[in-house]
């Protein structure tokens, strides 16, 4: 027989900080750390825990005695809801000190590191509308409210397009107006899914593996091009015609109107065939004179206006003179080697993805830029010796891993080639940290500059400027 779980009340308790991943943290009176999800730092709060570790307690704040001065009103009336900003409740300057804190204390905490003056984050001119990819699920059996849980009435409409809920793979929250993506962002997916109601289009079912729509990805870019690719799990091709028909007309301004019929089990899009039905099969991002083709399938920094502002600190601690040989590792679509290429002697990009190589090979050769050279492959196998002879020695690198950080075998070889400077781009400070505790004895850290990509987050980047001791 299972042991009943038991949960523990603890009044009056001031939540203290912001932790890891959006949580808030208090301190049971036993001195264990409580980790909270509905609450900012300053509350004075009553607290349900729900799971009870060794070390620590997760759990719910079921009553406020006294709400913090860091608070704000959300701007998004889905916020109780949906998991996408979990800090809209916090003022934006309370955001940036908790993110620079995490940022700082991981680098000391795990990495153990020394660190010189730390540069001041730097915060987003726009704190609301400015990412210019998002990716909406369609759901026959939305994500319902306690209220219509709790309610005698009867629900008939249970289509949604939004959000999946946190920790729910087959729930999605329906979305009236998200402040993530700027206009024409609300208007498109509104008109799509009372479209589709209206001409009894069916909605996806996760459960059931049935329905026409599956997912809807829109990209607006700085440019004003805007891309949207429409997901189809079961395919009616009259049905079909009539939608995307119906999105030519309503919105001419669609630059690129694709669509995918994917019946799969997931709803990734990188192994599936993507059809032009009006316009081009791409637009174009723009930075400094230089433009970017994208595609649906290619990468790009989500926020256009700071990757700008973050591309600009990765060159500037590089500092280069125009006689250096870069190495540009995890390139992506080549951007930051492409930004860079001009200050340097010859600019040499690696990346996993076969696709974002072939991007970043047609944006320099349409850039006019004659100085990089693009390489595809898993970065630990590519990145060996005979790599290093064939390209020559690297004067600087500049490393933008993903969240998991670099290989310990990548760390090695830079370790080994050992150039004069390194140029470390993250979005995840911990493994950050993690790695240049390995680089501390041949490397120091001169310089360090967190950058606000994704406001009313916990997210944040950070750039370390490394230099040979």
């Amino acid at each position: 027989m299972a042991r009943k779980k038991k949960n523990y009340i603890f009044e009056n308790i001031e939540v203290i900080d912001a932790g890891a991943r959006g949580k808030t943290v208090a301190k049971a009176p036993d001195g264990r750390v409580i980790f909270l999800t509905n609450t900012v730092p300053g509350d004075i709060v009553d607290i349900r825990t729900g799971k009870k570790r060794k070390a620590y307690f997760e759990g719910t704040a079921i009553k406020f005695h006294k709400k913090s001065e860091k608070r704000t009103e959300p701007a998004c009336q889905h916020f109780e809801y949906c998991g996408g900003c979990k800090w809209q409740n916090m003022g934006y300057e309370h955001q940036l000190y908790y993110k620079q804190k995490e940022v700082t204390n991981n680098l000391i905490r795990i990495g153990h590191l020394e660190l010189p003056e730390v540069t001041p984050i730097l915060s987003c001119k726009k704190q609301y509308y400015y990412r210019n990819k998002m990716e909406f699920s369609f759901s026959s059996s939305r994500w319902l409210t306690y209220e219509e849980i709790n309610s005698e009435e009867e629900i008939d409409d249970r289509n949604a397009l939004g959000f999946h809920i946190s920790g729910m793979w087959d729930k999605i929250l329906d979305i009236e107006k998200c402040h993530l993506q700027e206009e024409p962002s609300n208007a498109l997916r509104n008109f799509v899914k009372k479209f589709s109601i209206e001409n009894d289009i069916s909605f996806f079912n996760p459960r059931e593996q049935s329905g026409m729509l599956r997912t809807m990805m829109l990209r607006i870019a700085s440019t004003g091009e805007i891309m949207l690719v429409i997901q189809f799990y079961q395919d009616t091709i009259e049905k079909r015609t009539l939608l995307l028909d119906a999105i030519t007309k309503k919105f001419p301004q669609v630059t690129s109107l694709q669509y995918v019929i994917n019946s799969k089990a997931n709803d990734t899009l990188y192994d599936q065939n993507i059809i032009l039905y009006n316009g081009r099969d791409h637009i174009f991002e723009e930075m400094e004179g230089l433009r970017f083709k994208i595609g649906p399938k290619s990468f790009y920094q989500t926020n256009s206006a700071q990757a700008y502002e973050l591309y600009k600190i990765t060159r500037d601690f590089a500092n280069l003179t125009g006689e250096e040989l870069v190495y540009d590792l995890y390139t992506g679509t080549g951007t930051i080697a492409q930004f860079v290429a001009k200050y340097a002697k010859k600019v040499i990009g690696v990346e996993s993805v076969p696709d974002a190589i072939k991007d970043a090979k047609l944006n320099a050769e349409s850039n006019k830029i004659d100085n990089t050279e693009f390489y595809a492959g898993d970065m630990k196998d590519v990145f060996n010796d005979s790599f290093i002879k064939t390209h020559g020695q690297p004067d600087v690198i500049i490393t933008d891993p993903p969240r998991d950080g670099m290989h310990k075998n990548v760390v090695a070889k830079i370790l080994e080639i050992a150039p004069e400077k390194i140029v470390y781009v993250s979005c995840n400070s911990a493994t950050q940290a993690r790695d240049l505790a390995l680089m501390k004895e041949q490397y120091k850290i001169t310089k360090t500059q967190a950058v606000d990509m994704f406001p009313q987050t916990f997210h944040v980047e950070n750039v370390v400027l490394l230099e040979k001791i």
